[in-house]
């Protein structure tokens, strides 16, 4: 296939590039052609073109995941990373160290997708005010908080605001507390999975829980699973936590009625 036949290919089909003649993979014209048609093919162009800001720029436009694909030295180029990190926060895992301490970068990715606090640097994941912008528009972000701010009431409820789910990241003193977990079975029942036992067996969390997801009541105390109004509610919001209930109950014409 001559020059002229190949750049019509690669047009079409951005992967003919993979398997492609080096002299093609060299070839900037073609490579622009085809990471301009999909940026992840950037992983089968020449190094020599992985170097490349017009090469780089162009496939990061068409996807930001393909900064993984860049020469490492463009990694380090602040324009470079900030235009994949607006596209895709979590396009900061590729970024040199230099810029995951960059607050302007940081923030940048943090605004496009909370979790993305998982790669910025351990300072940031200590600092109170970015880590509550993170949590307040992804739960996860909590995960990769300091141990210290999973103890912060405002930085978890921020969380849990996200999805209640989110209780699992908390410090486990919080995790004891009734308003904490209050809020995140509200949210998502099933939270009540990661609550301290002794507030497994509080009938008003219990209760807040199995309203909200029926299937919470697999993570109630075994003894508020023999309890007639819990697992009715829970098997009203979920006929299938009928499953979880005591086998007392299983069987009760009432729970069973509400269960169909």
């Amino acid at each position: 296939m001559d020059r002229k036949e190949f750049l019509k290919a690669v047009k079409e089909d951005p992967y003919q590039i993979e398997n492609a003649d080096e002299a093609f993979k060299k070839d900037k014209e073609i490579v622009l052609t085809a990471v301009k048609g999909n940026g992840n093919v950037l992983e089968y162009v020449h190094v020599s073109l992985k170097k490349d800001k017009d090469v780089v720029l162009a496939a990061i436009k068409e996807g930001a995941h393909a900064i993984a694909f860049a020469d490492d030295t463009l990694k380090k180029d602040k324009n470079i990373m900030l235009t994949a990190i607006k596209d895709n926060g979590d396009s900061l895992e590729h970024a040199h160290s230099s810029l995951k301490k960059d607050k302007d970068v940081v923030l940048a990715a943090i605004k496009n997708s909370g979790s993305a606090i998982e790669y910025a640097d351990a300072s940031f994941q200590k600092d109170k005010k970015i880590v509550l912008m993170a949590v307040s528009t992804s739960s996860e972000a909590l995960d990769y908080a300091d141990a210290s701010l999973k103890k912060d009431k405002e930085i978890v409820k921020a969380s849990l605001k996200q999805n209640g789910y989110s209780l699992q990241y908390a410090d486990t003193s919080l995790k004891k507390d009734k308003e904490i977990v209050s809020m995140a079975v509200q949210s998502n029942g099933n939270a009540l999975r990661f609550a301290d036992a002794s507030l497994q067996k509080n009938k008003e969390i219990v209760m807040l829980a199995v309203n909200k997801t029926g299937r919470a009541l697999e993570y109630v105390d075994k003894s508020l699973t023999k309890d007639k109004e819990v697992v009715m509610a829970a098997v009203k919001q979920d006929g299938e936590a009928l499953e979880y209930a005591d086998k007392s109950l299983k069987k009760d014409k009432d729970i069973v009625k509400a269960a169909k």
